[in-house]
């Protein structure tokens, strides 16, 4: 089974984000109460007790101090059974990662970290509105290799616009950064303009231009052959690792596994036909843990919500899609895919392997348009 913890703060809010938080620590004490209040209510959410994978994201929950953790911890060791080999990732930005905090959190059983670098170019990094430097960035993964983390990870973005003669002389140059780091896993992000985002704000004023997407389709080209070249496997659109280093925690919701997922904004999902989904907003979410209440909506899934939903997460990974696990989700819904299967295969977007279903390396490029053709809409 596998636990989220949501941990809603940031330092400073970047110009692309739309993850829900909040830049002020005001109530972080109240909050972290409140999260653990969640995981004592829900301990009986999952079908086991036992916890395969723990992951505190957010947000930055790095901005945690050792007592908030250490609340945390022993809250979800009352209530769960942590397996001995449980992968336990700790997303962080490199401005909070001292020497100090990072023996810290080693110490404490945290064995995966997610860097949040995005780029190793620092007019990019201001442009994206990150607090850290390129040279941060370095810095905090080599001291936490040093300290004795062998798993991490680092989230890059591509597509950001450049000025440079060769456009895509950074991009090259970030992921050669990434490579002469030696960290064993990258997930790489096309920079998206979402609506409430300052981004969202400026194109729609017309300060910045949209996203060129001729342009994203050749990062992504270099990325995926880049890090073919150095050993890395593209096991997900947006994730590569190196052999053994997949992210158990973010596989399992690909792989549609029951998670329970704590904090305000968060989802669980039970392994059946409900999904949770916490309210995004902190005050009310904390007020209603103190009041015994989980702050939460539930959401009984259809039979067609079943197979869109593992239409969409499974044809992005490497395991592919099943058409016999469709055929149980619901032969109405197999009919709509089989429909429009030939069509795709013609493009040269989808592979067939007996009753599999893969993107092929051009499919990669279009996987959320291949996914939404394979969608079951009602007429």
């Amino acid at each position: 089974m596998h636990l989220y913890i949501h941990v809603p703060f940031c330092r400073q809010a970047c110009y692309y984000c739309d993850f829900h938080f909040s830049t002020s620590l005001q109530g972080r004490t109240e909050m972290v109460e409140a999260i653990c209040l969640e995981i004592e209510l829900r301990k009986t959410y999952l079908p086991d007790s036992s916890l395969d994978t723990i992951y505190f994201g957010g947000g930055t929950p790095s901005l945690l101090e050792e007592a908030d953790f250490q609340h945390i911890f022993q809250t979800i060791h009352q209530h769960f059974r942590v397996h001995p080999e449980a992968e336990i990732t700790l997303e962080a930005n490199p401005d909070d990662l001292s020497r100090e905090k990072l023996a810290l959190f080693h110490r404490m059983g945290i064995n995966r970290l997610s860097i949040g670098i995005q780029s190793f170019h620092t007019p990019h990094l201001q442009h994206l509105h990150r607090i850290h430097s390129a040279e941060d960035a370095r810095t905090c993964v080599r001291m936490a290799q040093e300290v004795g983390f062998e798993n991490i990870t680092i989230d890059l973005i591509y597509a950001i616009p450049s000025s440079e003669t060769d456009p895509h002389a950074i991009w090259r140059k970030d992921l050669a950064e990434a490579m002469a780091l030696g960290v064993p896993h990258i997930s790489a992000y096309c920079l998206t303009i979402e609506p409430q985002t300052v981004f969202g704000k400026w194109l729609k004023n017309k300060r910045i231009a949209p996203i060129d997407d001729e342009f994203a389709a050749e990062q992504f080209q270099i990325l995926r052959d880049t890090l073919r070249e150095h050993g890395y496997e593209q096991y997900e659109i947006s994730n590569f690792a190196q052999p053994g280093r997949h992210s158990q925690h973010n596989s399992s919701y690909w792989l549609q596994h029951p998670y329970l997922g704590v904090g305000p904004s968060a989802h669980s999902y039970d392994g059946l036909r409900t999904r949770q989904y916490n309210r995004s907003n902190n005050p009310q979410y904390v007020a209603s843990l103190q009041q015994g209440l989980i702050p939460a909506e539930i959401e009984n899934l259809t039979e067609q919500d079943l197979v869109n939903e593992y239409v969409l997460t499974s044809l992005r990974t490497h395991w592919g899609t099943d058409v016999e696990r469709i055929r149980k989700l619901s032969e109405t819904g197999l009919h709509v895919i089989e429909e429009v299967l030939p069509a795709l295969q013609q493009n040269g977007w989808i592979r067939r392997e007996g009753s599999m279903l893969f993107l092929t390396e051009t499919g990669k490029l279009f996987a959320d348009r291949v996914a939404e053709e394979l969608f079951w809409v009602e007429a």
